[in-house]
């Protein structure tokens, strides 16, 4: 089975433009959390249906190589329900050192195209709650290959009703079962703004890279975590110049996640 495709924690929004532009919060739009997003190789399941929960917490709330909160981290609780290929999820996020609380969900449908190409397509909608209330809707896509573990490449595309615009990501993971529980996975992924997060700005955003961790608690729990690392490319510069912003917009964060399934 291929690197997870599923974009609950990984999918992007913009409806922070709106709810974070008050001074006192981040000036930025919101998106789920990334690195762990992508996951570990999941288990094969041949159940009609599957539940599964998920808590975790990421050092700073980062997406599209930006910090979206003016200060600390942010907490996930994210459920979803997958009868065969379709998913419908819940996830609410909430900020652990400022006001600030996000609601998404959506569905998704999973394509096995060959035996080595996998693909899903999904809608979700997106409200978000700090001093002033906003909402997007999101509609993405996600591709990968997964002949072999070590070297699986994938794309992600995803579009804002809220910014008429769409970011695309393009990633390589690698797989590395250490032990029967344990599994290491070190990730490169470069991140494309086409008017998603800036209007002025098309082209490179942000080179991100890190490595994800999970270890199998028992067959139907795991616990996982991730560093990561971004790098800022021309769109985030070109933005922070503008704002008067000339320190470093390279982002350091990591997060732990625990995961269990019925």
């Amino acid at each position: 089975m291929a690197a997870s495709l599923h974009p609950i924690l990984g999918a992007v929004s913009v409806i922070g433009l709106i709810c974070l532009s008050q001074p006192s919060l981040a000036n930025e739009s919101l998106a789920l959390t990334e690195g762990v997003s992508s996951g570990v190789l999941p288990a094969a399941t041949t159940a009609p249906w599957a539940a599964n929960f998920d808590l975790g917490w990421d050092s700073k709330y980062i997406s599209q190589g930006r910090s979206n909160l003016a200060k600390g981290g942010v907490y996930w609780l994210n459920a979803n329900v997958q009868y065969g290929n379709l998913t419908t999820y819940a996830l609410v996020g909430r900020g652990d050192s400022q006001a600030y609380t996000e609601w998404n969900i959506g569905l998704e449908y999973a394509l096995n195209l060959s035996e080595h190409l996998e693909a899903n397509l999904g809608y979700q909608r997106i409200e978000g709650y700090s001093s002033s209330r906003c909402q997007d809707n999101e509609l993405f896509a996600e591709l990968a290959y997964n002949a072999v573990p070590w070297l699986v490449p994938s794309a992600s595309y995803v579009y804002s009703t809220e910014a008429a615009g769409y970011f695309v990501e393009l990633s390589l993971h690698s797989y590395w079962q250490l032990s029967e529980r344990f599994t290491l996975a070190p990730y490169i992924t470069q991140g494309i703004d086409f008017k998603y997060r800036t209007e002025d700005h098309n082209g490179r955003n942000n080179l991100q890279f890190g490595l994800e961790a999970n270890f199998d608690l028992a067959d139907n729990m795991s616990l996982s975590g991730h560093i990561s690392h971004s790098i800022a490319q021309d769109d985030i510069e070109h933005e922070a110049a503008t704002n008067g912003d000339f320190t470093s917009q390279d982002q350091t964060y990591a997060g732990i996640h625990f995961n269990i399934s019925f």
